[in-house]
């Protein structure tokens, strides 16, 4: 297993889902984790679990979509080694359904709030020469993903993001990848799931997608996550990481 013994990350969104699961992936592999989420007792929760299983953690309440509050945290923290930009919402939609606002709502907080993260935090990276910074997308944002179109348009700019990023500035030390997941089975999904009048059979349908029949775990992704924090990766930047069962491969 990669190592992150003597590294500060910080994850966002890692009250729940996958970005918890990365934290407490990173703070058992040696990591600092900082547990940023704007619900601040989800982030507490994930520090205390943390910290109950040895590791060492702290938590901060912070809305990725407002500059000025990621600003005023990247001031009080130590320079980070890696940063997760995981923080995200989503919409069901077409362009019948789906309204200027939605599309907005979803590009403060996926794409802005990445960028507000990047803009705060990598500039001290790129000071040091050295640092990894690891951006959630999503299958959504290699192919369309039917009913998801401001998602969908949200993640194509998370993976352009961090392209750009990396042609701009991986000779500098700094490396900047996204994980393109498929179907997770995060808490929001499991919710979905029980609204369904048969869970199991929605279950499969939202599974069948994925060459392998099943959803994904959030220790799964985070373990993607772990292979781009740690130094064993250092030859991947620019890439986004497919870890969707094999849904793109006949794309």
């Amino acid at each position: 297993m990669f190592r992150l013994d003597g590294k500060t990350a910080l994850v966002t969104g890692a009250g729940s889902g996958i970005g918890e699961a990365i934290a407490l992936c990173f703070a058992g592999q040696g990591a600092t984790v900082w547990v940023v989420d704007r619900d601040e007792p989800k982030a507490v929760a994930t520090v205390a679990a943390i910290r109950a299983a040895g590791g060492k953690a702290d938590s901060a309440s912070v809305d990725v979509s407002d500059a000025a509050a990621v600003a005023a945290l990247a001031k009080r923290l130590p320079v980070l080694d890696i940063l997760v930009n995981n923080a995200g919402i989503g919409h069901v939609g077409d362009i019948r359904t789906t309204e200027a606002a939605d599309v907005d709502r979803l590009f403060a907080v996926n794409v802005r709030g990445a960028f507000n993260c990047c803009k705060a935090f990598v500039p001290a990276m790129l000071e040091r020469k050295r640092g990894s910074v690891i951006s959630l997308a999503s299958i959504g944002g290699i192919v369309a993903v039917r009913e998801r179109l401001a998602y969908t348009v949200s993640k194509f700019a998370v993976v352009g993001l961090t392209k750009s990023l990396a042609l701009d500035h991986s000779h500098e030390g700094v490396r900047f990848n996204c994980i393109c997941p498929g179907r997770v089975e995060t808490p929001f999904v499991k919710a979905r799931l029980a609204e369904y009048p048969d869970p199991e059979k929605a279950y499969r349908d939202m599974a069948s997608t994925q060459l392998n029949g099943r959803m994904a775990k959030p220790a799964e992704i985070a373990a993607s996550a772990l292979y781009l924090a740690a130094d064993e990766s250092e030859m991947v930047t620019g890439t986004s990481l497919l870890v969707d069962g094999g849904w793109s491969a006949g794309k």
